[in-house]
């Protein structure tokens, strides 16, 4: 679909709706704004989320949180290293009453999945979300069976503890949209986290301030966001940097650059702007190809980060003008 851009009462409905998204999960989530806005910003932007951290700092709550927020279908999946491809997809079942095979889905069939602990199941098992992620659909003894949208895996993994766990193949990080990592709350909100979490659980009192029929009308109009030229370019150009860089052994790939594409538009429309700015390129740059990178040895032995690296690239690549949706552009 493609239409003359979005009205500016669409852009106040996403605007007002997200918010509201965004205040229920703070509720729960205690001083990581930064963190929910992105997690928000997948969601429509129809991408999956990597939440990586040590634990205890909120992962899985974040995930609970986000699918109770949108009233929607949530399933978790605890990954271990005997969980099987199709203890995540489902499998097909004699039915002796009827004489044939029936189909019982797996906890993947859900508006939310929560992939928890994913690095700790083997890679057989792992590359089992691989299809589910990218074309949303799922393919049992050759039977192909669609998700029903929204459909996004957020899935956490420990950074530390590394006894047990399968690192995550490059084609299945490839598949998340953004990494993001919780991080520490600062002391106020660690006590208030104490006032909060300490006699009762908040998500138990938390009410839906949408539903999954009504995220599926913002992901769809946030599709129309104005996106210049200009940035496009900008987006190539970046990623391009990424595959060129002396400290980079793996650039990024085009689907990071259609994924930050879509993320940038999602957070132009949580921001009710029709078109995106390079500020936001220049925002969810990180959050987007951090885990799509990896250093060579000799950025490793100089103690280069993938961040210090791919701010390197930012500075380099020159930023555009003239972004701006002209009037009586087209959505994309």
């Amino acid at each position: 679909m493609t239409t003359a851009g979005l009205e500016p009462a669409c852009l106040e409905d996403i605007a007002r709706t997200t918010d509201d998204i965004r205040r229920a999960v703070q509720s729960v989530i205690e001083g990581k704004d930064d963190v929910v806005s992105t997690a928000v910003t997948v969601l429509l932007a129809e991408g999956h989320l990597l939440v990586e951290d040590v634990p205890g700092v909120g992962k899985t709550m974040l995930a609970k949180a986000l699918a109770r927020a949108i009233g929607s279908s949530v399933r978790r999946i605890q990954f271990t290293p005997d969980l099987l491809p199709s203890d995540i997809t489902g499998v097909s079942i004699y039915n002796q009453e009827q004489r044939d095979f029936e189909f019982k889905p797996g906890p993947v069939f859900a508006n939310v999945v929560v992939g928890d602990e994913i690095n700790r199941a083997s890679p057989k098992t792992q590359s089992a979300l691989l299809e589910c992620m990218e074309e949303r659909q799922v393919t049992v003894d050759g039977v192909t069976y669609a998700l029903e949208p929204p459909f996004i895996v957020v899935a956490t993994q420990n950074p530390i503890e590394m006894e047990g766990t399968y690192p995550l193949p490059e084609a299945q990080r490839d598949r998340f949209m953004a990494r993001v990592s919780m991080g520490y709350p600062s002391g106020q909100s660690e006590l208030e986290m104490l006032d909060l979490h300490g006699a009762y659980d908040p998500l138990t009192e938390m009410q839906p301030v949408t539903d999954a029929a009504r995220v599926r009308q913002l992901v769809t109009a946030v599709r129309d966001v104005y996106a210049a030229p200009a940035v496009k370019e900008y987006i190539v150009d970046i990623v391009a940097a990424t595959r060129a860089h002396p400290e980079l052994r793996l650039g990024a790939s085009p689907r990071a650059s259609l994924h930050l594409l879509r993320a940038c538009r999602a957070h132009a429309a949580l921001a009710a702007r029709d078109h995106v700015l390079p500020d936001d390129v220049q925002l969810l740059a990180a959050p987007v190809l951090t885990h799509r990178l990896l250093p060579t040895a000799d950025a490793q032995l100089a103690r280069r980060s993938v961040s210090d690296v791919l701010d390197d690239v930012l500075e380099r690549v020159p930023v555009p003008g003239g972004t701006a949706r002209p009037a009586g552009s087209r959505g994309r």
